[in-house]
């Protein structure tokens, strides 16, 4: 199974803290709770971030020039295309914020094995077993399925990738 999703089938919502607006590409519920989130946000000021309780996160900064995120105890570091992980519970903040950047994130329910976040560039094979969510940062090519630049493919499926792209390996 394929399934390919472009920007027309994505929603905008606005954030738990009000401050933003999140475009949601995929979201998975069991019983009404969060199992998956995969969404893009822009941040554009210092500033909080949303709570997520008992949600793990996973943040890829895909243009601008990226910022710190800073917590309790917490000092990470969000370069572009260098996914960073942490809890979704912890307050932190958005600082050192010079530009806009926009982000790719992935919120999984902590009940679930963290996903594998990785961002791909030129050609490869990635086996299938397991939900995969290919999401493209220039137009590229997922089994000869030719994305536009924000596209999303979701497979179980072994694919060939080519171009520049976020994929996201999920397990349930």
């Amino acid at each position: 199974m394929i399934r390919h999703l472009t920007p027309a089938d994505y929603r905008k919502m606005p954030w738990a803290n009000g401050k933003g607006v999140t475009v949601e590409m995929l979201k998975l519920e069991d019983n009404g709770h969060l199992l998956w989130r995969l969404s893009r946000a822009s941040v554009v000021e210092n500033g909080d971030f949303s709570i997520f309780p008992g949600i793990e996160r996973n943040l890829t900064v895909i243009t601008g020039p990226g910022f710190d995120l800073i917590g309790d105890g917490l000092h990470l570091n969000a370069k572009p295309l260098a996914p960073v992980a942490f809890a979704g519970d912890t307050p932190i903040r958005a600082e050192a914020v010079s530009a806009a950047s926009d982000d790719f994130n992935v919120m999984t329910a902590r009940c679930l094995p963290r996903p594998d976040v990785a961002v791909i560039t030129g050609a490869v094979q990635l086996r299938g077993g397991d939900m995969l969510a290919i999401f493209a940062l220039v137009p590229s090519k997922v089994n000869g399925i030719a994305l536009n630049c924000d596209d999303l493919i979701l497979t179980d499926e072994p694919v060939t990738l080519s171009g520049q792209m976020i994929t996201v390996r999920l397990y349930r």
